[in-house]
């Protein structure tokens, strides 16, 4: 049976037991010799036991001595803070990003990069690509037609009945005909904005926020509101409630509920149902992009924005870019009221998907290796988000400050005060290493002094040579 290995899980336990005070930070662990007898594992998962908690930095060897509890160095970094309470959002503003983005875009594409923090997404070798190259072969066979026939309207029915049966686990109840199939999130978040808004009006945003939506923003001629947002829970929804009393009407809001972009904050509960009864009392589009949730920690399905609305006040976006594989391009949406209006636009805009990747996908999804796919892709994703932090912790100067989020695939870093991102940004791509500057994630200045580190790739001596090296670089300019 294909699941996490043993001594990940008993990794899991001792962690656990260190962070709940039942094994307190200087006690002595368990011998190898306890630890085989206590568990029946043979002395190689207890060596890797102690090597995987060793490398987490929640163990340390002494010569001699056996292993002793510590307390990752991490741990001491301070958290991110919180927005401040009262505080009024940013003026809305016709954006101005593209250039900004498109240059740091352009200068990391023309630069000979070695390591690159700078994406949001997992090293190739994390997804299942030989199991999706069977699923495809698989498909081509049963349908060997495929490649010369017109796509479905809307997306196959294979895959979108599979996309409806999984969203019941988020408090979705969706019909195959709700969901709309889309080229990623970033067009389904297009469709949204195109359907509920016209060039002018203002749209409410988490600051910071994803680069690419501001992009669209500007693009479509949209005014940005930026919105205080915390790394913890999300969106203030009292400096929502500020904006919608104090500007101009805004027309839609766009939230990334869970682990977002870049924060990894994630929403309780009581604040979704608060925030869709918010908008749908003054006819805000809820626009809901939800590409992360299936990467939580404890992979316990989130319940989505969608499953408290009941006037079709929600459109829910989606994506398999994260969870499933980037080359696949393949999103999804239901529009709630503005469901014909999407699909009419989606039709205009870049007709039907083509239905090789969304078959291949609905027959790899349909099957229990899914779910283990995520369990291990969750796994490795935790692993490699802690050894980036004790790396941040052990190499950065003392000010630096981060939230370690409970899931995802980046962390969002603050830089001690006076340090650039764009400077740390110049600095770094001279020696090969493409970070993602906080300027990217607003219109404002707020984060120059933030950068967003990507996590996906699993951990070694060139990515922790490259912290270090970061780390040494943000002291000379401290300096």
């Amino acid at each position: 049976m294909d699941q996490i290995p043993l001594y990940r899980r008993l990794a899991a336990h001792y962690r656990e037991a260190i962070e709940t005070g039942a094994m307190a930070y200087g006690d002595r662990f368990p011998s190898m010799r306890s630890l085989m007898a206590r568990h029946q594992v043979s002395l190689s998962t207890a060596l890797q036991l102690c090597h995987h908690l060793e490398s987490d930095g929640w163990l340390e060897a002494r010569p001699r001595s056996g292993n002793f509890v510590r307390q990752p160095r991490r741990q001491t970094v301070r958290p991110l803070a919180e927005p401040v309470p009262g505080q009024a959002p940013d003026p809305a503003r016709y954006v101005g990003i593209n250039a900004r983005v498109s240059e740091f875009i352009a200068r990391g594409r023309q630069s000979p990069v070695k390591v690159n923090f700078s994406s949001a997404r997992s090293a190739p070798a994390l997804y299942p690509g030989e199991a999706l190259k069977n699923s495809a072969a698989r498909m081509l066979r049963r349908h060997p037609e495929l490649l010369v026939s017109p796509p479905h309207n809307n997306g196959d029915p294979a895959f979108r009945s599979v996309l409806a049966k999984r969203a019941m686990a988020n408090g979705m109840l969706l019909t195959p005909e709700d969901i709309l199939v889309t080229h990623g999130c970033i067009e389904a978040l297009n469709l949204a904005l195109r359907a509920t808004t016209q060039p002018g009006e203002i749209v409410a945003v988490e600051s910071p926020t994803f680069f690419g939506l501001l992009q669209v923003l500007e693009t479509l001629g949209l005014r940005a509101l930026e919105i205080p947002t915390s790394p913890q829970t999300g969106i203030s929804i009292e400096a929502l409630e500020l904006a919608i009393q104090t500007t101009d009407k805004i027309k839609a809001l766009v939230v990334v509920p869970h682990l977002q972009n870049p924060l990894g904050s994630i929403m309780p509960d009581s604040h979704k149902a608060r925030l869709v009864a918010l908008c749908a009392l003054h006819d805000i589009a809820l626009i809901e992009d939800d590409s992360y949730s299936a990467l939580s920690n404890d992979g316990t399905p989130l319940k989505a924005l969608k499953a408290w609305d009941r006037g079709g006040n929600v459109i829910h976006c989606a994506s398999l870019h994260k969870t499933l594989a980037p080359g696949l391009r393949l999103g999804w949406l239901t529009g709630g009221r503005w469901q014909s209006r999407i699909e009419m636009l989606k039709y205009v805009h870049s007709r039907n998907n083509e239905e090789l990747a969304q078959l291949a996908a609905a027959d790899f999804m349909a099957s229990s290796a899914y779910d283990r796919h995520l369990r291990r892709l969750r796994a490795c994703l935790k692993t490699q988000r802690a050894q980036t932090a004790e790396a941040i912790a052990t190499y950065f100067p003392d000010g630096t400050r981060l939230t370690e989020p409970d899931g995802g695939l980046a962390l969002w870093i603050e830089l001690p005060h006076g340090l650039s991102s764009r400077t740390l940004f110049d600095a770094a791509l001279a020696e090969g290493i493409f970070i993602a500057p906080g300027l990217m994630f607003s219109n404002s200045n707020r984060f120059e002094g933030f950068i967003r580190l990507n996590c996906g790739a699993p951990y070694s001596a060139e990515i922790d040579a490259a912290l270090k090296r970061l780390g040494q670089i943000c002291k000379v300019l401290q300096s």
